[in-house]
């Protein structure tokens, strides 16, 4: 026991030391990383985002980000599959916790949501955001444009998300329409993976649907998104119901005929050629899963994301 750690999120002294917590027990932030709000020296911040006023079927994504922590608690002290590395090592990591909310005024949601952003976006980390419903995206984009300018927008999901909508309505199935039109994303250079459902309008977005998906294997559909994509800085967003609900049933609107988990996890980790500026994990409701099969796909899929991040940074420091 003398190398055995308990309740690492608060009681480690390096943001890069590694935790060996029993997987069953400690205190639940993601992948074990310290909870803190000291954002000094830190390379990737991970944040969440317990919103989902905005849904338009089912709510509960609000309970998204524990559910996807308490998953998370499985990634244990070996190297990250199929990473072969501690992703940890050499990429300062921290749980950065919740943002508050205030659940009776959500007027207030997305610019309390977007300046919290900007503010750790501001220390040069990484963010990486877990929601709470896919409008929360909108003023993550916000933040992430005001530093980069437009980015080319990767969305994993069965719904576009280009419905028309009004000015200051909060809505999951509208905020991509709205990038567009305010100039976040760069729609020429933006791609939707899996979609299986029609919009009035697709803004000039590049649409693999889900049937292509289903024909197109792993490395072709990541190659496309690569080519599309080119040297843009790139937002990647995964609604978790882009997966066939019998991977992810616990999600507010399932659409059938979707990927298996195996395929899209697939697709991500041939995306390292991407310039990824900023990504989220969103729509996660826990209390229609079963057995934490879709909070455990949401957190391999941010695994798989902080994994990328890695492997950028090891690149660039050489």
């Amino acid at each position: 026991m003398a190398n055995k750690t308990i309740d690492h999120a608060i009681t480690a002294r390096s943001l890069t030391a590694a935790a060996s917590d029993p997987t069953h027990a400690g205190i639940l932030s993601f992948m074990r990383r310290k909870y803190t709000k000291q954002l000094k020296g830190v390379d990737t911040v991970v944040w969440g985002i317990p919103f989902d006023a905005a849904t338009s079927n089912r709510p509960g994504a609000r309970f998204g980000p524990q559910a996807i922590r308490r998953a998370s608690a499985i990634f244990d002290n070996d190297p990250q599959y199929p990473f072969e590395r501690d992703l940890f090592a050499d990429m300062a990591t921290i749980d950065y916790g919740d943002c508050l909310l205030d659940y009776g005024n959500h007027t207030k949601t997305p610019a309390t949501i977007e300046y919290e952003a900007a503010k750790i976006l501001k220390s040069g980390a990484y963010l990486l955001t877990l929601g709470g419903d896919h409008f929360v995206t909108y003023p993550i984009l916000k933040a992430h444009a005001a530093l980069h300018g437009p980015l080319a927008l990767v969305q994993f999901d069965a719904h576009q998300d280009t419905w028309p909508d009004e000015k200051g309505r909060i809505d999951h199935g509208s905020f991509v329409g709205r990038a567009v039109r305010e100039g976040l994303i760069d729609a020429e250079r933006s791609i939707q993976i899996g979609i299986r459902t029609h919009a009035p309008e697709d803004c000039g977005i590049r649409i693999i649907y889900g049937y292509e998906v289903e024909d197109m294997r792993a490395e072709e559909i990541a190659d496309t998104i690569v080519r599309h994509v080119g040297s843009q800085p790139a937002y990647l967003t995964f609604d978790i119901d882009c997966l066939d609900p019998a991977y992810a049933p616990g999600t507010g609107t399932p659409v059938a005929g979707g990927p298996s988990s195996a395929k899209i996890l697939s697709v991500l980790r041939k995306l390292g050629a991407l310039h990824i500026a900023g990504s989220d994990v969103v729509e996660v409701a826990p209390a229609y899963d079963h057995a934490d099969m879709t909070a455990i796909a949401g957190s391999t899929i941010a695994m798989y994301m902080l994994g990328l991040r890695a492997e950028w940074l090891a690149e660039r420091r050489g």
